[in-house]
């Protein structure tokens, strides 16, 4: 066997949060929230701990996921992955509003023979509050939690972690929800999971919020239905107290046991960029050992509550690494899995890869602003420091038309470097960024600093993003590139930038877009699409 050198965290680097994992013999899943991003949840595999391949978007069609209108940070929360019973069993939470004191968090189950198969027609559980779990206990019976919102403004939010139990031949929760844990002085306690080990059930919840304070903490109780006491220790996981530890905002956990008997813990985390509290790649996966003290709490293996940059691997087999499409053609006839798109299950309305044979089509559709009908067709950003290119054909009637490269992170973050046409200049480049509030949309260079382009053509457009610092390029043959004098704010593209009183929970992303708002929708055709990290 060969051997294996620490494995570094993050496992799954970019927008990956609130992984749930699950193993079934020698394969190991972890499942992921997609938020607003169509298909949702990802569902990763491996055999050795290590290296992730995905391998399924389970909420893949209208009867499943419809998120068209539903605001920035809504859609798709906290999935749950279990498996029993010969089936895969994943909850999860559709959320249609996410500021002020309401939340509505449609709680569903969906179960599934094969990871990789149709996964069947939701079953709703509850609209209570978010992050839904299921425990499939040693005796057959099946026990749901979830965090209970409560939006009356003398209480926390955060109400603390109730339990029903589920019955899989009515398809229904049965009795009235039990409260059964109220969380600790730390208070934001969500993310449930329970666990029975040793005649014990342990109840794992994330607390703290989803930022900087965030943590893993750990309660026990000798029956499902407690009373639940909390680990004396503090949080199992955080770095809460370390501004300085280089992962932070580590909370939203989930257990898994090897076949030897190993525990290890996977977690959300987030790396700031140096000098500053913005995550421009979102929330991610990490790992951590774990064991069982001597008076049966489990706690990190390395102690303490901050968590590992690299860990000792498992005594397993080392996977292949798995390699994530660089370059594509578009020879496909199905769009690559590197890829995802904004919150319509009705993808075919916006892109063909057939229309134009080697070629992405795509039809323009609303603004880059829009929550319901986006032509946008983008990968994470999964580096800090990249190089992304494509060529586009496109050849505008009108200035209500664009399309072009684009840095999105939501509909009020992103930088835009676009082909359109003026009646004074005729078909240019322009950058548009929208800086993290709606009403800034603004266009760069200055009205008179635009670049003419011939009136029909490929263009080459690039990206060349260096941690804060994002330039964009062009080019009329693909060889000779033009820099285009204006340095943006790649910074901006983070959960925290500009927001009051709060985060943002997805990550930056770069694709493709094409965007018609006289509703004519004039297409564009991209040749390709390069992404390298550096």
């Amino acid at each position: 066997m060969t051997v294996r050198g620490k494995i570094r965290n993050p496992i799954l680097p970019g927008f990956n949060p609130d992984p749930s994992i699950c193993r079934v013999g020698a394969d190991y899943y972890i499942a992921v929230s997609t938020f607003e991003w169509f298909p949702g949840i990802q569902i990763y595999h491996s055999r050795d701990l290590e290296n992730w391949r995905l391998v399924a978007r389970p909420l893949n069609r209208a009867s499943i996921l419809d998120m068209r209108g539903e605001p920035d940070s809504c859609g798709v929360w906290a999935p749950c992955l279990s498996h029993a019973d010969g089936l895969f069993w994943l909850c999860y939470t559709d959320v249609r509003r996410f500021d002020g004191n309401f939340k509505d968090t449609h709680n569903y189950l969906t179960t599934c023979a094969s990871i990789d198969g149709d996964w069947a027609d939701p079953t709703y559980l509850n609209s209570s509050g978010f992050d839904p779990s299921l425990f499939h206990d040693d005796d057959g019976r099946k026990w749901y939690t979830n965090m209970i919102w409560d939006h009356r403004p003398d209480r926390s939010y955060f109400n603390g972690i109730v339990l029903q139990e589920y019955s899989d031949e009515k398809r229904k929760l049965l009795g009235k929800p039990q409260h059964i844990f109220p969380g600790t002085e730390l208070d934001f306690t969500e993310g449930p999971h329970l666990y029975k080990y040793d005649g014990y059930y342990y109840l794992m919840t994330a607390e703290g919020g989803t930022g900087y304070g965030h943590a893993v903490t750990m309660a026990r109780a000798t029956s499902v239905h407690g009373p639940y006491e909390a680990d004396p220790s503090g949080p199992v996981v955080t770095a809460r107290d370390d501004p300085d530890w280089p992962l932070q905002r580590n909370g939203h956990a989930d257990l898994v046991e090897s076949a030897d008997g190993e525990l290890f813990l996977v977690h959300l985390c987030g790396r700031p960029l140096d000098g500053t509290r913005l995550c421009v790649l979102g929330r991610e996966t990490a790992i951590q050992r774990m064991r069982k003290t001597e008076d049966g709490w489990i706690r990190l293996h390395s102690g303490g509550h901050l968590p590992e940059p690299a860990i000792d691997p498992p005594d397993l087999p080392l996977d292949e690494p798995f390699s994530v499409t660089q370059h594509d053609d578009f020879q496909a006839t199905q769009l690559d899995s590197v890829y995802q798109w904004l919150r319509t299950p009705y993808p075919e309305s916006f892109y063909s890869l057939g229309d134009a044979p080697g070629k992405l089509r795509l039809y323009g559709m609303e603004s880059p602003g829009s929550l319901y009908n986006q032509a946008l067709i983008a990968r994470r950003q999964v580096d800090f420091a990249y190089e992304a290119s494509t060529a586009i054909d496109f050849e505008p009637q009108n200035f209500q038309q664009m399309a072009g490269l684009i840095c999105y992170y939501n509909s009020c973050k992103f930088h835009y470097l676009y082909v359109s046409t003026d009646d004074d200049i005729g078909r240019h480049i322009g950058i548009m960024s929208c800086e993290a509030d709606l009403t800034s949309a603004v266009t760069f260079p200055i009205h008179d600093s635009r670049i003419r382009l011939p009136g029909s053509g490929q263009v080459w457009l690039r990206a060349s993003v260096d941690h804060a610092r994002l330039v964009f390029s062009w080019s009329e043959d693909g060889e000779d590139w033009r820099k285009i004098p204006l340095e943006l704010d790649q910074s901006l593209l983070s959960d925290e930038a500009g927001i009051e009183g709060g985060e943002q929970f997805t990550g930056a992303f770069v694709g493709m877009t094409c965007n018609d708002l006289s509703g004519r929708r004039m297409h564009a055709d991209f040749d390709f699409f390069s992404y390298e990290g550096n």
